[in-house]
């Protein structure tokens, strides 16, 4: 039986002996899981990451997720949760949803390919915020680090046996000047958080009895840059909303709302049969949505846009999706061979990453938008995944000693695409397996809608979205800003 004292007595030790521990400022993380498995470092959380998270066998790894996020992002929501049609929980799974797994809320700043190990940075604090919310902004305030001393800030070491690399990419700006300061990009729930605030303030600001109608017309102009399936997307829920809810609370705006597809191609939708996007460019001009090809923005300011074949344009809201940039991480990266046009980690059919040499390294893969097959593959969705559920078959077998599952082969499962009043093209004129065909309309919005209900990885999350398309049917998107 222990006294009071004696337990007290006992705590003071225990911080005496981890005082000197903590007070180094890089330290080797020590992992409380079992030591006789081999140690898997994941890095990141989103398709790829997430489903090698979810599908490798836990009883033969210890597994450790590094990312920023605490979460994995169901991208194809984005654009119905940034204009309020879902909640952005559906659109989310936590990835502390499975005990198994190790988690840390870190960015992973470097790799030591020669001591098997990765240098990681907490992201916690304010400019840990600042730098999640907008990753293209590459400086930080120093006034906004976290001081040395504050819990968690510090930096450490994670040793792996096995290192899987899916860190996804940034959006891309080329180079604009004031993308990345007055544009919106539509790859996070944050950003659609971001985008949803935005869009009320503008009705909001346009309706105050000082604003000229000239500075009203610029309020209520959408420019979305980029003419592919989240552009397109985007435009359609928000042409959704405006018609229907926004409409309703700001009569007297309604005839100053425009909303305008800009993009560098001739043609929206380039990776779509011809047929099906010339079928959504129609749905957009009946619908009003203004789609202009062949334009190149060459600047960004507070509130306009510089085109070089229209000059200064005004706009309210800047959504901003054209093409992907390298993660910062993989651009670090200089003892591997990296694909010349995407800087890509190039990669084997087995996802093993290739040093400078011509070298296989055997335990460090990398799989989703941070990798280049030899047969190239786009960045969407649906290659990250299928390359991760392979990747998962590799490490499994390996761990049990069986034979090695072979080279992986994409399967290509078609794409969909909403076009707005419940509308959608789907587009399997390239699949591997399956009929092939194309489907438009009504038929195509429900098979649209199906599947992302069965893609979602929850019964909650299914449920969830159920509950808020239904919802939104009945009584509208909800139109409070907090």
């Amino acid at each position: 039986m222990f006294t009071r004292a004696s337990k007290v007595h006992r705590l003071t030790l225990r911080a005496q002996d981890a005082a000197p521990t903590a007070a180094r400022s890089l330290r080797q993380f020590s992992s409380s899981l079992r030591r006789d498995k081999p140690r898997l470092v994941v890095l990141g959380s989103g398709w790829g990451a997430y489903e090698v998270m979810r599908k490798v066998d836990k009883r033969r790894y210890d597994v450790t997720v590094i990312s920023p996020n605490t979460y994995f992002a169901f991208t194809p929501l984005l654009s119905a949760a940034s204009v309020g049609t879902l909640d952005y929980n559906s659109a989310l799974e936590p990835v502390r949803r499975y005990p198994e797994v190790r988690y840390l809320q870190a960015w992973a700043d470097k790799i030591d390919f020669d001591r098997k190990r990765v240098t990681c940075m907490p992201a916690t604090g304010s400019a840990a915020r600042k730098k999640i919310v907008n990753p293209n902004i590459e400086n930080v305030d120093d006034s906004l680090k976290p001081a040395a001393s504050f819990p968690g800030s510090k930096p450490f070491d994670l040793s792996y046996d096995k290192l899987v690399i899916a860190v996804g990419c940034y959006s891309a700006t080329f180079g604009t000047p004031g993308v990345a300061e007055y544009g919106y990009f539509l790859k996070d729930v944050r950003d659609a958080a971001k985008i949803r605030n935005r869009i009320l303030e503008c009705f909001e600001l346009a309706s105050q009895p000082t604003v000229t109608d000239e500075e009203r017309v610029g309020l209520l102009h959408f420019a979305i840059v980029g003419g592919g399936p989240t552009g397109v997307e985007f435009a359609a829920e928000l042409h959704d909303t405006l018609i229907t809810d926004l409409q309703r609370a700001y009569p007297e705006l309604a005839p100053h709302c425009r909303i305008t597809l800009y993009d560098v191609a001739p043609q929206i939708l380039g990776s779509f049969d011809k047929n099906l996007a010339e079928y959504a460019v129609s749905k957009f001009d009946r619908a009003g949505i203004n789609i202009k090809g062949s334009r190149h923005v060459t600047k960004v300011g507070e509130g306009y846009l510089e085109i070089k074949e229209e000059g200064k344009v005004p706009f309210g809201l800047l959504v901003w999706n054209t093409g992907l940039a390298p993660n910062p991480l993989i651009e670090s990266i200089t003892e591997l061979q990296k694909d010349e046009k995407t800087h890509s980690l190039r990669i084997t059919d087995h996802f093993r990453t290739i040093a400078n040499d011509g070298k296989e390294m055997k335990d460090v893969y990398c799989i989703g938008d941070a990798s280049a097959l030899p047969d190239k593959l786009p960045a969407t969705a649906q290659v990250a995944s299928q390359e991760a559920q392979w990747l998962v078959k590799i490490l499994n077998a390996e761990a049990k000693g069986r034979a090695d599952p072979g080279s992986f082969v994409f399967h290509n499962q078609g794409m969909m695409a909403y076009t707005g009043g419940w509308s959608a093209i789907v587009d399997r004129t390239k699949v591997n397996e399956g009929p092939k065909g194309e489907l438009t309309g009504r038929a195509a919005w429900l098979l649209w809608r199906s599947a992302y209900l069965y893609k979602s990885l929850s019964w909650r999350n299914r449920i969830s979205l159920l509950y808020h398309w239904f919802a939104t049917w009945l009584g509208g998107r909800r139109l409070s800003r907090y």
